[in-house]
């Protein structure tokens, strides 16, 4: 018997941010954000991404990704660019309580990563606060593995941060 979660037509849609997400993806992140003490979301200086969300990963060949809930409302997203030669960076992965473990994140990495290895990247990196241990969790299921160090920064939460890479060698472009 088919398991029907597994059809093709019951999988969210994966879609390109646009500039009306602006409101859904600012409360999706504070959202995320509220399940951590001492996390708090400035929209004027920590998201200026946030401003012209459909073009902001454009000027490097990226790509932010939306997937919306039943209602039309942005309940995940990531984003993905370049900031050198080979190398693709992860950003704003985020799935909305109340939709996770239905493997989204997992999906819209998957896309973020197969987005990268389209345009050239041999490897992908992403910075995430140390206070985000579920996520930590699915980048190392996912095959990121954690590089020495953290670095800080001066944010309105005191972030700090670890920094994760995978190679993207094995994977193929199917973007």
């Amino acid at each position: 018997m088919t398991n029907p979660a597994r059809n093709i037509e019951d999988l969210p849609v994966i879609r390109p941010v646009r500039d009306g997400d602006r409101q859904d993806l600012f409360g999706l992140i504070a959202i995320c954000y509220a399940d951590y003490p001492g996390c708090f979301v400035d929209p004027h200086d920590d998201l200026p991404d946030l401003r012209d969300p459909s073009t902001s990963y454009d000027r490097t060949g990226g790509a932010f990704l939306a997937v919306e809930d039943e209602r039309g409302r942005v309940c995940a997203c990531v984003a993905v660019d370049f900031p050198e030669s080979g190398t693709a960076e992860l950003h704003r992965l985020y799935v909305r309580p109340d939709q996770r473990g239905r493997g989204l994140g997992s999906r819209l990495v998957h896309r973020a990563e197969m987005h990268a290895r389209s345009k050239g990247a041999s490897r992908i990196v992403l910075w995430s606060d140390t206070r985000f241990t579920t996520a930590h969790r699915l980048y190392t299921r996912l095959g990121y593995g954690r590089a020495e160090g953290q670095r800080q920064l001066a944010d309105i939460s005191q972030s700090a941060e670890y920094r994760f890479e995978k190679s993207l060698e094995s994977i193929q472009s199917a973007a």
